[in-house]
């Protein structure tokens, strides 16, 4: 499939056969970051034109020294999501534009991402966003509409930096403190409190007032993003001061 790039800041195009329509003929509202996780960026981007199982398809990939390549129109669906959950919508893929970012992740060492990829990433970002009219608030991380499934971009990728240059919602973090208040096993009103404030902002969390494994790895997935200097799951109270930061600054909400 031939289509002329929908960015000024790719480089080169690299056609996918993993796409089809939007569901419902919806336009993009929200951006998913995530990193390739895999060894080498030729794997990476073989692996997202292939037509075989899993077929997985991305919009952009960014390379780790700035090149930006187009896989998909930004207003086709692109395989990049899969089981995945955000203010009570399960079709992420339909409303959402997804940037691969080059990076061997967990399994394979975890480098830090370079300068030269982030600053490409933050300037294709700026220009989806002005675009499309994306809210702050829904520049995500993938490890944030698939908790416990995925953990990238990880907590080094540097969410402060993009939103000082105007990409996705951060607040100052709160000083990290030993104090636990609440973990896995505790049951009762503290808890559906705050599965509530959680799946208020978006996660995708059922509020039962049981801290089971699934609220873990929500509140994991939150410190990842916003709390990343520990990532371990426990309601501790910079976690708890951070989530009402987040959800007092958020945008204001359409109707």
């Amino acid at each position: 499939m031939n289509f002329p790039p929908d960015s000024p800041f790719v480089k080169e195009l690299s056609p996918s056969p993993n796409v089809e329509p939007r569901a419902g003929g919806r336009a993009p509202d929200m951006i998913v970051l995530h990193y390739t996780g895999m060894q080498t960026a030729e794997g990476a981007l073989a692996r997202l034109c292939e037509d075989k199982e899993p077929r997985v398809s991305c919009h952009y990939l960014v390379h780790e020294d700035g090149r930006v390549v187009q896989l998909v129109p930004e207003l086709m669906r692109a395989w990049h999501a899969g089981l995945s959950n955000w203010e009570g919508d399960s079709d992420i893929n339909s409303r959402s534009i997804g940037i691969e970012i080059v990076n061997p992740g967990h399994d394979f060492g975890y480098p830090d991402f370079p300068d030269a990829q982030i600053e490409a990433v933050i300037a294709l970002c700026q220009d989806i966003i002005a675009r499309h009219k994306i809210r702050a608030d829904r520049v995500l991380a993938h490890s944030d509409v698939a908790p416990g499934r995925k953990i990238d971009p990880g907590e080094k990728f540097p969410w402060a930096l993009l939103h000082r240059k105007g990409v996705g919602h951060w607040v100052e973090a709160a000083t990290v403190a030993g104090n636990k208040i609440l973990n896995v096993g505790d049951c009762g009103s503290p808890v559906s409190e705050m599965q509530s404030m959680l799946s208020d902002y978006g996660y995708g969390l059922s509020v039962t007032g049981s801290y089971d494994a699934g609220t873990r790895d929500a509140v994991a997935a939150f410190q990842r993003h916003f709390r990343p200097a520990r990532v371990d799951g426990v309601y501790d109270s910079s976690t708890a001061e951070m989530l009402k930061r987040i959800l007092a600054s958020r945008p204001v909400r359409a109707a």
